[in-house]
């Protein structure tokens, strides 16, 4: 079965408290039985969580998993970008996810300006000061970034990524298989050729997901839309009719030339789960 030889990876977000940090660790817990190649972990521009992600990285690390924390650029000084890194690095960490980040609301034109800009400068600097201590992953946008000037822009965007030393991309979540391998086929020819895996949500509520598309641009296809709000409050079915569109799209992706999966857990399990083991994992 072609689940096989393609692993998974999960992405967590800090928590605020000691009750979420322990919630947490039972989720990885329960994810683990998928053998998943890392956990990685999101972190606020500016390093506005980066007290939150560090003990989350470490949590994961000491449960046994590589940890792969995300590092946003915006709002970081290069020398801290630095000093972090090297504080990641005497951790164990050995996997990153390197990021513009979200400018922060009221910040003005003018933020950052002695700082990194753009994700492919970040790239850069990692390469420059670590050589490859670290695996690189980048953010790519099968959709196009909702920022981008054009598809071409956004293509350039991550092009440039790629031969700043990325050396594996996650995408934004999408739930039309066809942009994806589009996206593919596009950067492969501009002579990209890294792996490039999908980023995979969940669906457990439909106003969530209107929330989370409109803020990232991820599309939801007009049918699947008017679906879920027909079924207005009735979670079950919402819930019944997602697993089996993000399941089957799963299965496409992977059979038809997907490296592997990425799942964006929202810090819960269950219905990761049900897709994963529904996959064959």
């Amino acid at each position: 079965m072609y689940t096989q030889h393609k692993k998974l990876s999960f992405e967590f977000f800090p928590t605020r408290t000691e009750e979420g940090r322990a919630k947490q660790v039972i989720t990885r817990k329960q994810l683990s039985q998928f053998n998943p190649t890392f956990f990685s972990c999101t972190s606020g521009a500016g390093g506005t969580t980066r007290a939150g992600t560090l003990q989350t990285v470490q949590d994961i690390l000491n449960e046994g998993i590589a940890a792969a924390p995300h590092l946003p650029c915006i709002g970081l000084l290069p020398e801290e970008i630095i000093e972090l890194l090297n504080e990641y690095k005497t951790m164990g960490v050995r996997h990153l996810v390197a990021l513009r980040g979200d400018i922060p609301s009221g910040s003005g034109m003018g933020f950052d300006a002695q700082g990194l800009h753009y994700a492919n400068e970040l790239v850069e600097l990692v390469k420059t000061e670590f050589g490859d201590t670290f695996h690189i992953e980048v953010a790519a946008y099968p959709e196009y970034h909702p920022q981008a000037r054009s598809a071409t822009d956004d293509l350039n965007n991550f092009v440039r990524k790629v031969k700043a030393g990325a050396d594996s991309a996650i995408t934004q979540y999408f739930f039309n298989a066809d942009a994806y391998f589009r996206f593919v086929d596009d950067v492969q020819g501009y002579g990209v050729d890294i792996p490039i895996v999908p980023g995979i949500m969940p669906i457990d509520s439909f106003s969530k997901l209107m929330r989370f598309s409109d803020m990232c641009g991820a599309e939801i296809p007009r049918w699947l839309r008017l679906k879920l709000q027909s079924y207005a409050d009735d979670t079950a079915s919402i819930k019944a009719l997602a697993l089996d569109v993000v399941t089957e799209m799963c299965e496409r992706l992977l059979r038809e030339g997907a490296p592997s999966l990425h799942f964006y857990t929202l810090n819960q399990a269950g219905l990761v789960s049900t897709i994963c083991q529904r996959l064959g994992y």
